[in-house]
């Protein structure tokens, strides 16, 4: 399929679930043709949510640094891995406790469902993206999966991208627990079909008239192919061309970024600023 076929494809969907870091931004820089693309998902009316893994911030705070970055959306199109480990500890254990280890996102996400902050003997250990985290964390950790709290991380990613370049995220920083303790943690974010569903009905819509925008193969890509959504990979985060040989599956599209969408649907000074 060439390149404008596959860009008509993909308007032609009602749902839009959109990874963050990597799609729209790399840490505090926003990447071309994100501003332009929200814009045209609010004009043609097109029900979307962000979806992201990153567990550190509340969705406030990431409404807030979108509109820095000069995006304006309601906060209700913000959905994250910590929202979705609050609502699956819940649902597991209501009005349990938790050893955390993260940032404010976690923390509140937990709290807000009811569960207390315990360091002697939670139910569960709480693993998120920080960078706060210490050896003395660590073995408190580990003394307490030992004695029986079971241990939850809010995604499987590895690794992330910063401005800086690549950075590690919840399954690296937990790997010294699994490790020591003998235990494997249990994941909650994409590609774990929970995200999914609650995405698709948080958009109100069907499998088939939703796509899910990425840029990582091992979550993003995977978590569309298993729930049956439509995938496309942008090539502006992780994954490069040579990356995606490495993986048994493929996304249904691949662009080089949300600028590819709608470069040529937008008023001249918009489309100037994207290939500036």
């Amino acid at each position: 399929m060439n390149k404008k076929k596959i860009i008509e494809e993909i308007r032609k969907k009602r749902g839009f679930i959109c990874d963050m870091d990597g799609v729209l931004y790399h840490g505090e820089r926003l990447l071309p043709g994100a501003r332009e693309f929200v814009e045209w998902l609010i004009k043609e009316k097109k029900q979307f949510l962000f979806l992201t893994n990153a567990s550190e911030r509340t969705p406030r705070e990431l409404q807030e640094k979108m509109k820095r970055m000069g995006i304006e959306v309601d906060r209700s199109h913000f959905y994250t891995s910590a929202l979705a480990t609050a609502a699956f500890l819940q649902s597991q254990k209501p009005g349990g406790s938790a050893f955390i280890i993260g940032e404010a996102g976690l923390i509140n996400a937990l709290y807000n469902v009811g569960y207390s902050m315990n360091s002697v003997d939670p139910d569960y250990v709480v693993m998120g993206e920080t960078s706060s985290y210490s050896y003395e964390k660590i073995v408190q950790a580990v003394r307490l999966v030992t004695k029986g709290a079971r241990l939850v991380g809010t995604n499987p990613d590895v690794s992330g991208p910063s401005s800086g370049g690549i950075v590690p995220a919840t399954k690296a920083l937990i790997a010294p627990i699994e490790i020591a303790t003998g235990k494997k943690a249990y994941f909650v974010g994409k590609p774990n079909p929970l995200m999914m569903r609650i995405a698709l009905k948080k958009l109100n819509c069907s499998r088939e008239e939703t796509i899910i925008i990425g840029d990582r193969m091992d979550t993003d890509i995977v978590a569309g192919i298993e729930a049956e959504i439509d995938t496309c990979l942008v090539l502006s985060g992780i994954t490069t061309r040579e990356m995606i040989r490495k993986f048994a599956y493929r996304p249904h599209y691949i662009l080089n970024g949300l600028h590819d969408i709608v470069k040529d649907i937008l008023p001249k000074n918009s489309a100037d600023s994207i290939s500036s």
